[in-house]
């Protein structure tokens, strides 16, 4: 997708908080130019979260997303990429696990629209969990609404809640509806755990129809873990008090 008006902002307010130490990654390589219609909104994103500066001080020459980055205070960042065409420094396919000298490497992982275009999304979770270190952070923009053609998937913040936070005991730090028209008429929806009232969120009327991210921050920490498998949290309270299918395979496996 690339670094738009709105990502800008989400990414100057998180260098505000958050000031990574180690290695930092991009998925895809992507790329920042201003946006003529929103030119305004870039400087008073600056100037509200008390950074000085312009907002052609962060573009660089080829159109991509590195300068933005380093001068946001989240260092050299490197790229990964299924393809070395767009330069990526580290050539990955996110349908596959990776390798062990990727693990346990970075304190950022910045996904500003990769995943929804790999096949395999569990695998490319799984992937951005190993190769982060306790302690680092993944930020997510994916599509949720609008992105009709787009991709291969939309997705929903059940997703973020149900693997990052229950499955992998993530800490999950923002989860909002975040549209692409920074004067939309459709605030940031933060969506909140549906598991504290066991039944799904209630959206109707509060997203609008146009193209919206799901954009979201979790933390791994020490006690995060990768799980054996993650259940949508209206229907674990539905089945609680019931014989599951997990029991079902291990007395099979007993018997």
């Amino acid at each position: 997708m690339g670094i738009d008006c709105v990502l800008f902002d989400r990414l100057v307010e998180l260098s505000t908080r958050f000031q990574p130490k180690g290695r930092t990654l991009m998925l895809g390589r992507q790329s920042f130019g201003i946006q003529t219609k929103f030119r305004a909104e870039y400087e008073r994103s600056l100037q509200s979260n008390g950074i000085d500066g312009k907002r052609f001080d962060f573009l660089q020459e080829d159109g991509f997303s590195e300068t933005l980055m380093a001068k946001l205070g989240f260092g050299t960042m490197e790229t990964l990429d299924f393809s070395d065409y767009e330069g990526a420094s580290i050539i990955h396919d996110l349908n596959q696990l990776p390798p062990k000298k990727l693990e346990k490497k970075f304190d950022l992982i910045f996904d500003g629209g990769t995943i929804e275009h790999v096949f395999n999304v569990p695998n490319a979770l799984e992937t951005v969990f190993r190769m982060l270190k306790p302690g680092g952070r993944f930020i997510s923009a994916n599509g949720l609404n609008g992105w009709y053609g787009h991709g291969m998937y939309q997705f929903n913040p059940e997703l973020v809640w149900t693997f990052w936070k229950r499955a992998c005991n993530c800490n999950v730090i923002d989860c909002r509806a975040l549209p692409i028209e920074p004067l939309s008429d459709y605030d940031h929806v933060v969506f909140e755990d549906p598991a504290l009232t066991g039944h799904r969120l209630r959206l109707k009327n509060k997203i609008g129809p146009g193209r919206t991210y799901l954009y979201y921050e979790i933390e791994k920490t020490k006690e995060s873990h990768l799980p054996q498998y993650a259940l949508q949290s209206d229907y674990e309270a539905t089945w609680q008090g019931h014989r599951n299918a997990g029991e079902i395979r291990l007395d099979e496996a007993r018997g």
